[in-house]
C-alpha cells in the first residue's frame, strides 16, 4: 500500500475513535472512576463492533455483499433503546456512592453492545473506505487492498483508543470527576438519553421515508 494512503487510513481510524460521542463519555467515566483497566476492556469490546462494521463495509465495496437498509432500522431502534436504558440508570442516580459510570459492571460486554448497535458505524465505514479506495492507483477495491486498508484503519483504532485512555486518565480529569461525580454521571445520562432518542427518531424517519 502507498505510504500516504496508509497514513490516511490510520488517521481515519484515529478520528473514528476520538470523535466525541456516547462511547467517549463512557470511557471518561470508567477511567476517571476506576482507572484505565475497565476503560481498556470497554474499548476492546467496542473495537469488536468497529471491526465488524469495517469488514462488512469493505465486503460491500469489493462486491462480496451488501447490507439491506432494513438492518439499519433495526439497529437504530436497538441502539436508541439501549442508550436510553443506560442513560436512565445514570440519570436516576441518588448519591455519589450509587453513581457507577456507564458500563462499570460489565465494561467488555457494554463495549461490544455499543459497537454492534451503532447504526452510524456501517455508513461511516462505507464512506471512509470508499474515499480511501478512490485514492488508490487502481481506483477499485480488491480483497488484498481491502485487507491492507483494514489493517491500517485498525491500527488507527488502537492509537485512537490509547489517546482516549490517556487523556481521560490524567490526574486533573480524575480529580474533577471525583469532585462532581454524581452530577457528571447524571449529565452523561441526559446525553445518553438524547442520543438514544435521536437514534429512535432517525429510525422512525427511515420507516416513513420508505
Amino acid at each position: 500500500m502507498d505510504p500516504l494512503l496508509a497514513a490516511q487510513a490510520i488517521a481515519a481510524g484515529i478520528v473514528y475513535v476520538v470523535t466525541p460521542g456516547p462511547a467517549t463519555l463512557a470511557v471518561l467515566g470508567l477511567t476517571a472512576a476506576h482507572g484505565r483497566g475497565r476503560a481498556v476492556r470497554f474499548l476492546v469490546g467496542h473495537a469488536v463492533g468497529d471491526v465488524t462494521w469495517a469488514v462488512l463495509a469493505l465486503a460491500a465495496l469489493v462486491g462480496a455483499s451488501r447490507i439491506g437498509p432494513g438492518l439499519f432500522q433495526a439497529l437504530g431502534v436497538a441502539c436508541g433503546l439501549y442508550l436510553i436504558v443506560l442513560g436512565w440508570r445514570a440519570l436516576t442516580t441518588k448519591s455519589d456512592a450509587e453513581a457507577p459510570p456507564v458500563g462499570a459492571d460489565a465494561p467488555l460486554r457494554t463495549g461490544i453492545l455499543f459497537g454492534l448497535t451503532n447504526p452510524k458505524a456501517y455508513p461511516f465505514s462505507l464512506a471512509m473506505f470508499g474515499a480511501l479506495a478512490v485514492q488508490s492507483q487502481a481506483g477499485t477495491m480488491t480483497f488484498g487492498h481491502a485487507a491492507a486498508l483494514l489493517a491500517a484503519v485498525s491500527a488507527g483504532f488502537v492509537i485512537g483508543s490509547a489517546i482516549s485512555i490517556g487523556w481521560t486518565g490524567l490526574p486533573p480529569v480524575r480529580r474533577l470527576f471525583a469532585r462532581f461525580r454524581v452530577w457528571i454521571v447524571r449529565l452523561t445520562g441526559v446525553i445518553f438519553i438524547a442520543f438514544g432518542a435521536k437514534a429512535l427518531a432517525d429510525a422512525s424517519g427511515f420507516v416513513r421515508a420508505r
